[in-house]
């Protein structure tokens, strides 16, 4: 056997074409492992380096979202509660504002958890992870103002192992990915703040590549839908997940075939990217997230509300909780793992109605309505 633990050729072969048949031979493996880092791993750093720069990253997000609203709100401030599982299973920090001038009431969590088993919702997508160990840590906020001028907003940006996880060794072995987004909804539509909104995430976007943003803007129409009411929960931003760079990839990772399909016709691949690169851009989109929403806020925080306004408001919430409660994978993956319900359900709004065949009864509704029954193409970049 040789150093590396190939078999020894020389004793074997002998001669100038045995010589350059081991070199044929050796040179084509040597490029497909060159080749399976370069587009199924290619990650520099170790798995504990991986979960700590992650963490610290989310954690960051957490403190720099709820030092700059609790301060923009006023009245009212973020109060922390933090958390561990028993036996080191993880750890959270649940962070919530109520009653304040601007939000009624919201929260903005980091969790990490580790686990022996990986949920269903993974294993039906990876079923090839049966018996793996995991880690997921990640930020996620909602925020419901109170003015329903101002509409609710969401984000969330997480990461995932599966494999050895503890270990200061590169593991080639182990499966990771990104995953992420923020959405918009509105209740009084505003197409000059829908524009801007979705403007800051394409900007942030079109520094790691002008393919990303309409496939990823689309994923999130996609996804962020009340398919048993066949109307989108808000009107988008983006969406990415089980994001690793691999080009063979769909940058869609969702379910249905369409989107596969039209992904794959207009080559919308994953980009062949590093985990530090993909980490880049994970930032580069949770950085658009405060700029975007406080321009939002400051135009709307002082808009008179009717009584109306406000019922309708209520009304339209509902459609929220049933997102959250039926279609969101963040929730149902915190349910399977034993997650911490209290932080899971921090999402749903502290007032509600539902209404039996509600109907909307102005035009100012109806356009709401219109725009959530068609995903629109904000910024017309279909058109260019």
């Amino acid at each position: 056997m040789s150093d590396n633990g190939g078999v020894s050729w020389g004793g074997v072969l002998a001669g100038v074409a045995g010589t350059l048949l081991v070199q044929k031979l050796l040179q084509g493996c040597c490029q497909k492992s060159e080749a399976e880092k370069r587009y199924k791993w290619r990650a520099a750093k170790s798995a504990n380096e991986r979960r700590r720069i992650f963490k610290e990253f989310v954690q960051g997000v957490q403190d720099d979202i709820t030092k700059t609203l609790g301060e923009l709100d006023g009245q009212a401030v973020f109060e922390e509660d933090a958390w561990e599982k028993p036996n080191g299973r993880g750890q959270g920090r649940t962070r919530v504002i109520k009653n304040g001038s601007i939000f009624e009431q919201g929260g903005c969590n980091w969790s990490e958890v580790f686990g022996a088993n990986l949920p269903p919702a993974i294993l039906k997508k990876h079923p090839h992870l049966q018996g793996k160990t995991f880690y997921a840590t990640g930020v996620s906020m909602v925020l419901h103002p109170k003015n329903p001028h101002i509409p609710t907003v969401h984000l969330n940006y997480r990461y995932f192992e599966a494999g050895t996880i503890e270990s200061d060794a590169i593991e080639q072995d182990n499966v990771w990915w990104f995953g992420g987004g923020m959405d918009l909804t509105p209740w009084v539509l505003y197409e000059e703040d829908a524009v801007s909104f979705h403007q800051h995430v394409k900007d942030a976007c079109d520094k790691h590549g002008d393919n990303l943003y309409l496939p990823l803007k689309k994923y999130a129409d996609e996804y962020f839908c009340n398919k048993h009411r066949a109307e989108g929960r808000g009107i988008g931003g983006h969406f990415y997940d089980y994001f690793d760079g691999n080009p063979d990839k769909t940058l869609y990772q969702g379910e249905n075939a369409e989107m596969k399909k039209w992904c794959m016709d207009n080559k919308y691949m994953q980009p062949s990217m590093s985990w530090e690169q993909i980490f880049e851009f994970a930032k580069s989109q949770a950085a658009a997230f405060l700029p975007a929403y406080i321009e939002i806020i400051k135009r709307r925080r002082e808009v008179k509300v009717t009584e109306d306004e406000r019922n309708w408001q209520l009304y339209r919430r509902g459609r929220y909780v049933e997102f959250n409660l039926v279609h969101d994978r963040g929730t149902l993956f915190g349910l399977q793992v034993n997650g911490r319900v209290e932080s899971i359900l921090m999402s749903l709004p502290p007032v509600v109605k539902w209404t039996y065949m509600h109907k909307a009864k102005c035009e100012a509704e109806e356009k709401l309505v219109d725009a959530l029954a068609t995903p629109k193409d904000w910024l017309n970049v279909e058109k260019e």
